[in-house]
């Protein structure tokens, strides 16, 4: 799973292994990356308190899609193999499309995506790869597509944590679970 032996869940803090067993119970399955970074619990539950703020913000104007896209984006230029696989399993599952998340890891250029969100990955790639050339004609571009400053710092901030993210799993060694694989490819069948 990790250059770093994951803990066990058992020898973990009560409020980590709390949040673990719900994840569990919600999803199936422990994400790696919550049993990876448990090693250290102050830096798990400051990733975490990080992540759901930037992630579960609801007061934006970008919807869960657009924060999985542009995770999905940015961590295939970042080439991390467990938040382009992770994250683009909840991007086709938000975006009810499965192709999505393929067509954005590759060429989101060439993606099925609206206008909307190709600029608002033009501005992620460019805070992921050139933050100190962004100015005021970049800022224009979003608002033109009707994001306000708020959303602009939404989108660097989930690029930024992300550039995070993508580096701690990749020199970690985190590998990405089996399950996110097949999430939202093939749509669930009604019983």
């Amino acid at each position: 799973m990790s250059r770093y032996p994951a803990p066990s869940i058992n020898d973990l803090p009560e409020d980590i292994r709390a949040k673990i067993l719900e994840v569990q119970e919600k999803a199936g399955f422990v994400p790696n990356v919550f049993l990876t970074l448990a090693r250290r619990p102050a830096e798990w539950r400051a990733f975490f308190a990080y992540h759901n703020a930037l992630m579960l913000r609801e007061d934006s104007g970008l919807s869960k899609g657009d924060r999985e896209m542009i995770v999905t984006a940015t961590s295939a230029t970042n080439n991390c193999l467990y938040c382009v696989v992770a994250h683009g399993a909840i991007l086709r599952i938000y975006e009810k499309k499965p192709l999505i998340a393929d067509q954005v890891a590759v060429n989101y250029r060439k993606a099925d995506i609206s206008e909307r969100q190709r600029a608002m990955l033009d501005f992620a790639m460019k805070v992921c790869l050139r933050s100190d050339d962004i100015d005021e004609t970049d800022f224009a571009a979003l608002h033109a597509h009707g994001f306000n400053d708020e959303d602009i710092w939404d989108i660097a901030g989930i690029t930024a944590f992300f550039g995070l993210s993508n580096r701690m799993a990749s020199f970690s060694g985190m590998m990405p679970n089996p399950e996110f694989y097949a999430m939202g490819r093939i749509p669930k069948t009604k019983s």
